[in-house]
């Protein structure tokens, strides 16, 4: 069964994936189009992203659209959550570490290591315009599976996060004993 959404919150979700579609085909000047005149963008982990018109679309040039991710991503929505004025989507997002990622891993060369991944991204929408964006990720289970973290004796996982995410059945830590 599909979720109802108002004929507003529809064109919300519209909004968004016109952007997100836009950014994975390397189309900046759509992406812009979608944004208010004066947005922010935030990647929460590691504080990059851009604050107003010219520092977005300056980010998005340089660091993310056309260069979101290596070719083999896959994004798999889990949940989307739709307000008066603003989204939020839950997606696991797996990829092999084949480019450089500035956004998410700056300054990190390619590991060719795979890695999967929960997200929360928490879109603001005004008159059919994105006004900003929030994304989270845990950055620890992310260089877990880049092997540049040992997880050993320390409270972070791996995959399995974004696993457990899609199959709350797997194990949870309680049941693993740490070294």
């Amino acid at each position: 069964m599909s979720a109802q959404y108002s004929t507003s919150q529809q064109a919300m979700i519209n909004v968004l994936e016109s952007h997100v579609g836009a950014e994975l085909r390397g189309d900046l000047e759509t992406t812009m189009e979608t944004m208010t005149g004066n947005p922010h963008l935030h990647n929460v982990p590691t504080m990059v992203g851009g604050y107003g018109y010219q520092g977005v679309k300056s980010f998005y040039s340089n660091h993310l659209v056309g260069k979101f991710f290596p070719p083999d991503v896959e994004m798999k929505r889990v949940s989307l959550t739709v307000g008066d004025a603003q989204i939020v989507e839950e997606l696991i997002i797996s990829f092999t570490h084949t480019t450089v990622i500035d956004w998410m891993l700056p300054g990190l060369r390619p590991t060719g290591k795979k890695a999967k991944v929960g997200f929360v991204v928490i879109v603001g929408i005004k008159d059919e315009k994105i006004t900003h964006e929030h994304i989270y990720w845990d950055q620890a289970c992310v260089l877990v599976q880049l092997g540049l973290l040992d997880a050993m004796g320390l409270p972070v996982c791996g995959a399995e996060s974004a696993e457990r995410i899609m199959n709350p059945m797997l194990p949870t830590r309680s049941d693993f004993k740490l070294p």
